[in-house]
C-alpha cells in the first residue's frame, strides 16, 4: 500500500467537513431556535445560536475546500465543545445499547476536527502545500 499523508489529510478533512456540513444544512432548514433556548437556559445570549451556522456551515465548507483549514478546524472544535456542554452533558459518561460511548459521533467530530487543526490541509487543497491558508 502506498503511504500518503496528504491523502490521509484529505480523507480526514472531507469526512469531518461533509458530515458536519450535513448538520449545518439541517439547521438552515429548521433554524437555531433550539440552540437559542439552550443558550438562554445557561444564562448565555440567545443570539450566539447564529454562530452555529459558522461552525456547521462555513467552517466545514472551508475544511472541504482546504482553505483556512486550521482556523476552520478550531472553529469546529469550539462548536463541538459548545454542543457537548449545551446539549449532551447528561450523556457524557453514558454508554449506548451496543456498549459504545453514547456521544461517539460528537466525539469523532470533536477529535477529527482537532486532528485537522494540528495536521493542516495537506497538499490536496486550495491552499496547496501547507502554506498559511491551510
Amino acid at each position: 500500500m502506498v503511504r500518503s499523508e496528504d491523502t490521509g489529510k484529505l480523507v480526514l478533512r472531507l469526512s469531518v467537513g461533509i458530515l458536519i456540513l450535513l448538520h449545518g444544512i439541517a439547521k438552515i432548514g429548521s433554524g437555531v431556535g433550539g440552540i437559542a433556548g439552550m443558550l438562554s437556559s445557561h444564562g448565555l445570549p440567545a443570539e450566539l445560536a447564529y454562530l452555529a451556522y459558522i461552525g456547521e456551515v462555513v467552517a466545514p465548507l472551508l475544511l472541504i475546500v482546504g482553505i483556512f483549514t486550521r482556523p476552520a478546524a478550531w472553529i469546529i472544535v469550539v462548536n463541538m465543545l459548545f454542543a457537548l456542554f449545551l446539549a449532551h452533558m447528561k450523556d457524557f459518561g453514558a454508554l449506548n445499547n451496543m456498549g459504545g460511548w453514547k456521544l461517539e459521533l460528537q466525539g469523532m467530530f470533536l477529535f477529527g476536527a482537532l486532528a485537522v487543526a494540528f495536521l493542516g490541509a495537506g497538499r490536496f487543497s486550495v491552499g496547496g502545500s501547507g502554506g498559511k491558508l491551510n
